[in-house]
């Protein structure tokens, strides 16, 4: 007999498989450092999930970064 409840059984259990996943990028990853890899392609989506959450959690903050962040075109405004 089971000391956990199911639900909490099923929690535990994706708590663990997400966190092997994270240690097992970090592992693999320590030693490449930001050269480009093979694994990039998790990093972006380890990302896009972070962010992802956050803006779940605590709002989106989209409009009202967009109104503070810098030309990125290299063009000077002449305005």
């Amino acid at each position: 007999m089971s000391l956990m409840s199911r639900k909490t059984e099923k929690v535990v259990k994706r708590v663990t498989i997400v966190a092997t996943i994270t240690a097992s990028y970090f592992l693999l990853t320590a030693d490449y450092g930001p050269r480009p890899n093979a694994l990039d392609p998790v990093k972006k989506q380890i990302l896009s999930a972070q962010s992802i959450v956050k803006d779940y959690i605590f709002g989106s903050n989209t409009h009202s970064q967009q109104h503070h962040l810098p030309k990125v075109d290299g063009r000077k405004d002449n305005s």
